[in-house]
């Protein structure tokens, strides 16, 4: 299955109304984490560490809602923790596609065979699953056997099933290309829609901080993964990955996708949780930003994430036609 044009379209709508309003600084993408508990402790996350005070809270589907409404965007990314193991996320789910979103339900796919009955294929939902290599390599990152085993078989029900379903794939020191290729093969024999990519954050909860990527060691590292010779369908826009290969440069953008979890509103972005606030408005403060991103904050340094600067390069391409039908020729060839 390939991507929505009712998604693309719907996203335009979204960016012509707020530019056309010169409404100022807008989200593109709604974070959504209804609960923070995982069945995993992967290597490189800091979320259940950082939430371990509340590890056991769930948002209910209005307060769900509710977030989802107040910031507006088209697109709802439902992750956590483990989403799946929020004892209404069939009644969430659907609660968002009646409001006429668009969701990638994030998951490490442990749980996705036997909630598949749960979750009608639409346009409107595509599951994200997590894999940071092939099975030797994502099992050691996960740091428990048999993890790739099931996520693969996940990914190959949930596609016979006709759900649309894409992969996500976060890069660390020392991460393997040529495992990444092969990893990457897979995953387009078993008809995913597309693959995303990303560097890890060095979240300041994880211990091991040495296995996260420097700015300059990221772009060296992605320009043998991201190799156009190869012919992988890539999920993130062009003009990102133009961007993680260190030939474009961006500002960071990260209030283009605000992050609601069990505390609240995390601020100022989904990397960097300094406080929670119940105003999405905050979020958008102008005091905010000029505290926040490369060359401010040093914990920004070598964030390349797409949290923080895929919106980026869309708001960009506005204001720059060549890089605009760049961007419009990549959504057209998904």
């Amino acid at each position: 299955m390939s991507r929505p044009l009712r998604l693309d379209l719907s996203v335009a709508r979204h960016l012509v109304g707020h530019v056309a309003r010169r409404a100022g600084r807008f989200p593109l993408v709604t974070m959504l984490e209804p609960l923070e508990a995982c069945n995993l402790a992967c290597t490189g996350c800091g979320r259940i560490r950082e939430y371990r005070d509340v590890i056991d809270r769930r948002l209910t589907v209005d307060e769900s809602l509710a977030a989802v409404r107040a910031s507006g965007a088209p697109i709802v990314s439902i992750s956590g923790g483990e989403p799946l193991l929020h004892e209404q996320i069939g009644e969430l789910v659907r609660a968002i596609a009646a409001d006429r979103r668009f969701m990638y339900l994030c998951t490490n796919g442990l749980l996705l065979q036997e909630k598949l009955d749960l979750l009608e294929p639409s346009q409107r939902l595509a599951f994200v699953v997590h894999l940071d290599g092939t099975e030797e390599a994502h099992d050691r990152i996960t740091e428990r056997p048999g993890t790739y085993a099931t996520a693969i078989a996940a990914i190959r029900e949930a596609v016979a099933r006709g759900h649309r379903v894409c992969t996500n794939t976060t890069l660390f020191h020392g991460s393997d290309v040529e495992d990444l290729h092969a990893l990457f093969a897979t995953l387009v024999d078993l008809g995913v829609e597309g693959l995303m990519v990303s560097p890890g954050y060095s979240y300041e909860d994880v211990a091991d901080q040495d296995q996260f990527l420097l700015r300059q060691d990221s772009i060296r590292v992605f320009r043998e993964v991201l190799d156009p010779a190869k012919g992988f369908p890539f999920y993130n826009n062009p003009l990102y990955l133009d961007f993680l290969r260190g030939e474009r440069e961006y500002d960071c953008a990260a209030w283009t996708t605000v992050t609601y979890t069990v505390l609240g509103w995390r601020l100022p972005c989904y990397a960097i949780g300094d406080r929670h606030v119940a105003d999405i408005r905050e979020l958008y403060a102008d005091e905010v930003w000029t505290k926040y991103g490369p060359g401010r904050d040093p914990r920004c340094a070598n964030c390349m994430m797409h949290s923080s600067f895929e919106g980026a390069s869309i708001l960009d391409a506005l204001r720059r036609p060549r890089a605009l039908a760049r961007l419009a020729r990549g959504a057209w060839r998904r």
